[in-house]
């Protein structure tokens, strides 16, 4: 287990999931159905993307490294773009959009409904693409695995149990912002590995 990669999963795959689409959407599920039925179908949702994400990193890993660090760096870098912009906007959803067309369901549908509405959004979002990319640049399948999946389960948790208040203590642009800046060190790492 590479403690140092499930951490460094965890911590860029929860700043960059924290001011997501996602973390909305289950805020807003989470208004319609039960909040334990809504973080079951969004952690479901969540291990499906992160295992694909993980598959794709571990095939990525095969290439030759200079073309996977090289993508890497690039792929933090546009992170750290797209975060800073979205932040400079002050983006804000209100996460309607993608439960739209949820409807009134009862039980075990409310988890079908909230797993296919985030699974979804989910699909090429920021934090999938920063799994694939950590995978190939720390070689830890598992360990990213974990820091990655954990990080997404605790956003979603957060977005069920307090997701209003905790809009209210943290502005999103300053999210998007400390986000960008933890890409934009990974990417410029990346860089520094690749040409030393």
């Amino acid at each position: 287990m590479d403690l140092v990669a499930l951490a460094v999963a965890f911590g860029t795959v929860f700043l960059v999931e924290l001011p997501d689409k996602t973390l909305l959407a289950t805020l807003v599920l989470a208004t319609r159905y039960r909040p334990l039925f809504v973080w079951i179908g969004v952690s479901l949702a969540f291990a499906v993307q992160t295992t694909v994400a993980v598959l794709l990193g571990h095939a990525a890993s095969f290439l030759p490294d200079g073309l996977v660090r090289g993508v890497a760096a690039a792929m933090f870098l546009i992170g750290a773009v797209v975060l800073f912009r979205e932040g400079r906007s002050h983006h804000q959803s209100s996460g309607e959009e993608f439960v739209a067309n949820a409807r009134d369901v009862r039980g075990l549908r409310q988890v079908l409904a909230c797993f296919l509405v985030i699974f979804a959004a989910e699909w090429g979002d920021l934090s999938q693409l920063l799994t694939i990319t950590l995978v190939t640049r720390y070689d830890a399948p598992v360990s990213v695995f974990i820091g990655a999946l954990l990080a997404l389960l605790v956003v979603s948790g957060l977005a069920v149990v307090v997701g209003r208040q905790l809009l209210r203590w943290l502005p999103l642009h300053a999210l998007h912002y400390a986000g960008a800046a933890v890409c934009l060190v990974l990417g410029l790492l990346t860089v520094y590995e690749l040409v030393a």
